[in-house]
């Protein structure tokens, strides 16, 4: 569901755009990596995403020993520390397996000696270090499967199309045709148009005063944060789906010559990154999230206001969260004279709700009023980057 101000509307589906072209590179990661991970070398996906499910879980670091103990004393614990994709990548066995045959001393022994190699290898590769912390080297491996999944997703499905703006920029949308100026691009000239032209004229070579190029449609550029909600329900398979539709939020704004800020909040604010167009940096640091307790959406909202710069440029803030602000002593009157302060700023906000409740709703509108923005409430997090995408096209 999809509303402004105080008028909802159910969105039913989300029309195809036009693909674009190109990509944006890991410039900054060693090419082997990227190359691995493109041509679908399985092992190498396969670490990167058992990394990525631990940061998912909660985890900065493996415990081999814990994990082992854990996994055959309590399968039902271990299953909720760790889920049963991270299992799986870990132990080689399929979770069910596992827990069928935790008891056996047979299969504890090769369990064991599954993990402890699982180890060696990726700190042979250096993806952990020598107390099994997850390295830089680790995060980036990460990084390239987050953006490889989530590209694989979002270009195939049309999901990613083009946006256009009001304010004036070099690039744009054609809109009309004018003669062709001496120094311009060739590249601008409407060639149909141009052959329409010599021909009305009666020309049988097209000459110079013939050319027609293409009149853009201004095309400003807009600056926007993306506030990730890192409270602990948010984690495992919801925080990983949240984490692709900031990558998909990056890919396409950035494309577009715009540029994208993250700040991440749970009981406080983990990080914050102002708004950038270096997509390298951003996708690091959406990777490392990991989820901890509470939900302050009011130090978010006062960040937001310091990372946006001051002038006459587009501000909008998307505010990811699944749960009511719980820190404060009163969070919602709070977070609502905060999103008060942001509309007056030329702020807007918009909310993306993940199962809230009807109080969470209701909330979500009122800050979504104060600033001028949607709310979009998802019953689950699987097209949560189509939802970011859509706010996205919104914007003026």
């Amino acid at each position: 569901m999809v509303v402004r101000g105080n008028f909802p509307a159910e969105v039913k589906e989300f029309s195809k755009a036009e693909e674009i072209q190109g990509s944006l590179s890991f410039q900054d990661l060693e090419d082997k990596f990227m190359h691995s991970v493109l041509e679908n070398n399985k092992k190498a996906i396969d670490e990167g995403k058992l990394i990525s499910d631990a940061i998912n879980q909660g985890m900065g670091s493996f415990t081999p020993d814990v994990m082992f103990e854990q996994l055959v004393k309590n399968y039902s614990i271990a299953k909720q520390i760790y889920g049963e994709s991270l299992i799986r990548l870990v132990s080689g066995y399929e979770p069910d397996y596992v827990k069928r045959n935790s008891g056996v001393p047979e299969f504890q022994k090769e369990l064991r000696e599954r993990i402890n190699r699982k180890m060696k290898e990726l700190k042979e590769k250096g993806f952990i270090g020598m107390e099994h912390e997850i390295t830089n080297k680790g995060f980036e491996m990460a990084s390239l499967v987050l953006y490889c999944q989530e590209l694989d997703r979002i270009i195939p499905q049309g999901i990613s199309g083009e946006r256009l703006h009001r304010k004036s920029s070099h690039y744009g949308e054609n809109e009309g045709f004018r003669n062709f100026r001496k120094g311009e691009r060739y590249r601008s000239i409407a060639l149909r148009r141009s052959i329409k032209t010599a021909v009305r004229r009666g020309h049988k070579k097209i000459k110079i005063e013939d050319l027609q190029v293409y009149e853009k449609q201004s095309k400003g550029e807009s600056y926007i944060i993306y506030a990730l909600d890192a409270s602990g329900s948010m984690k495992g398979r919801k925080i990983e789906s949240c984490k692709k539709a900031g990558i998909a939020l990056a890919y396409k704004a950035i494309s577009e010559k715009d540029k994208v800020g993250l700040i991440v909040f749970g009981s406080d604010i983990k990080n914050s990154i102002g708004p950038t167009s270096n997509f390298t940096s951003l996708i690091m640091e959406i990777t490392k999230v990991r989820a901890s307790k509470e939900t302050d959406i009011v130090s978010t909202i006062k960040k937001s206001v310091e990372l946006f710069p001051s002038g006459n440029v587009t501000k909008h803030l998307i505010l990811l969260t699944d749960a009511l602000p719980t820190a404060g002593k009163d969070p919602e009157k709070e977070t609502l004279e905060e999103a008060s302060i942001a509309g007056s700023k030329g702020i807007t906000i918009s909310i993306i709700g993940i199962g809230l409740d009807s109080r969470g709703k209701d909330l979500a509108r009122k800050i979504a009023e104060l600033g001028n923005g949607r709310v979009y409430i998802a019953k689950n997090s699987e097209n949560i980057d189509q939802i970011i995408l859509e706010d996205y096209y919104s914007l003026d």
